[in-house]
């Protein structure tokens, strides 16, 4: 797959723009755009233990988070080997060295599998808890430009993984939700110690008193 001349100027603003940054700009995004992915995965341990105290319907959603993300990262693995589009920092010519290490030939470019992983990630998290769309969003952003930032993807990449995580995150949650609550439901009341702890004692029952006889 070779890009338009368009698409590859873009990539060489972006990566001029990098080496025009501070130092500790560009180490800041060399750290990122590695190790950003685990503030989703505190994230998600997050919204589990939270979960746990929660309705069955609510633990499920929580517990479906991580794995519809990786069924994201699936579907963009197989979507790079059906592409095989090259890296930028191998296949633009006249374009800045890029700050990370290029990856080698056969680490295909199209999609970026880290916006993929952020954008799925974002969605779930926010269908876990509306409120975390304010965090999960820009970080997910942040992310995207981060992988075009440091030079090893071009702009469509990262949008077409934001775009391809988002709906394989809202499709994975909504098909195994109910299996998901039913199963939640069983493990609530398993015999094992083990199984009830993962899931969680649920929501506290609240005690009516709205009608006592009096005294």
């Amino acid at each position: 797959m070779t890009m338009n001349s368009e698409d590859s100027a873009l990539y060489r603003d972006i990566t001029d723009f990098a080496h025009d940054t501070p130092m500790w700009v560009q180490h800041g995004a060399g750290i990122w755009t590695e190790a950003g992915l685990l503030v989703f995965v505190a994230l998600f341990a997050t919204a589990w233990w939270r979960a746990r105290r929660d309705t069955p319907h609510a633990f499920a959603i929580a517990a479906l988070a991580p794995v519809a993300t990786a069924v994201a990262y699936v579907c963009s693995e197989v979507l790079k080997s059906a592409v095989t589009q090259e890296r930028p920092c191998r296949a633009v010519a006249g374009a800045a060295a890029s700050l990370a290490e290029c990856p080698p030939h056969g680490d295909w470019s199209f999609p970026s599998n880290h916006a993929t992983i952020a954008g799925a990630a974002a969605v779930a998290l926010a269908l876990v808890r509306r409120a975390l769309l304010w965090l999960t969003a820009p970080l997910a952003l942040l992310m995207a430009f981060s992988r075009v930032f440091v030079g090893v993807h071009y702009p469509h990449d990262v949008l077409a993984g934001l775009v391809l995580g988002t709906l394989v995150a809202l499709v994975a949650v909504r098909l195994g939700r109910g299996p998901a609550t039913r199963l939640a439901e069983a493990m609530r009341t398993s015999s094992a110690p083990a199984v009830r702890w993962f899931t969680g004692p649920g929501a506290a029952r609240v005690t009516s008193y709205g009608s006592h006889a009096r005294r």
